[in-house]
């Protein structure tokens, strides 16, 4: 019966002690949720934006400013024991890191970086739990994202996308289109007739909607069912290219 009585004891006051760290998680909090802005010299023709933990903005700047990048985030979070939630941003070498950190016991973060882009200078993305978005893009574009949706638009330049675990989703005029997803939908609507457009996919449905012309396509459907409807030639200058593990494939002329 002692035994007994001693391990209620130990247990009530292991109890205590953790609602009184509880009880000081503000200690280690952040309400940052106004946006912060910096500008970073860049010179180079492609900009590659390395992120972690965080939602991704990729926009063409306004003014189409050569020289600069500006980038913009927002950030809260707290965290009940651990180390403080921190952002960090730099540039080194064409490449632009952007990192939120938030460990320890009952984290709760978020964070967006909004980066503007100016005319005449291509994108490579590599981004790692957060989603990306971009739009008004002119020039090349390639995006490797793991654990995050894609939605790009408005944007006209050769896309290359790769994505794992995250939706993909492109309404654009690009003439060129290469797709990778695994667990994920792809939709591409393309408001301009495409040169080549290439799609693979494994656990995930794929939509590829086009204008009206007559397309070269080459498609491969397992576990799946198969909707192609646009007009077909062997001989025609532009390729639609599919294939399809664990999902559907539907291509259409755009209504």
């Amino acid at each position: 019966m002692a035994r007994t009585t001693r391990t209620r004891r130990l247990l009530l006051a292991s109890g205590v002690a953790l609602v009184a760290v509880l009880g000081t998680a503000c200690a280690n909090s952040s309400d940052d949720t106004a946006p912060e802005s910096k500008g970073f010299g860049f010179e180079g023709s492609t900009l590659t934006i390395d992120s972690e933990n965080t939602a991704l903005e990729i926009v063409a700047a306004e003014d189409n400013k050569a020289g600069r990048v500006e980038v913009t985030r927002w950030f809260d979070g707290s965290v009940a024991v651990g180390k403080d939630p921190k952002l960090t941003w730099s540039m080194s070498d064409d490449r632009l890191k952007l990192r939120m950190r938030c460990t320890g016991l009952v984290a709760n973060c978020s964070s967006k970086h909004r980066v503007e882009i100016p005319r005449g200078v291509a994108v490579k993305v590599v981004s790692h739990d957060g989603s990306v978005k971009a739009r008004g893009l002119r020039n090349a574009l390639d995006v490797r994202s793991s654990d995050g949706s894609v939605r790009i638009t408005d944007t006209s330049g050769p896309l290359d996308l790769d994505t794992k675990d995250g939706s993909v989703r492109a309404d654009v005029s690009s003439r060129t289109v290469t797709t990778r997803s695994s667990d994920g939908s792809v939709r591409l609507n393309l408001s301009a007739v495409p040169d080549r457009v290439d799609v693979k996919t494994n656990d995930g449905n794929v939509t590829i909607e086009v204008p009206k012309a007559t397309y070269k396509v080459t498609e491969k459907v397992n576990d799946g069912d198969r909707r192609v409807s646009v007009p077909r030639a062997d001989d025609s200058a532009h390729g639609i290219t599919a294939r399809v593990k664990d999902g559907d494939l539907t291509v259409r002329t755009a209504g």
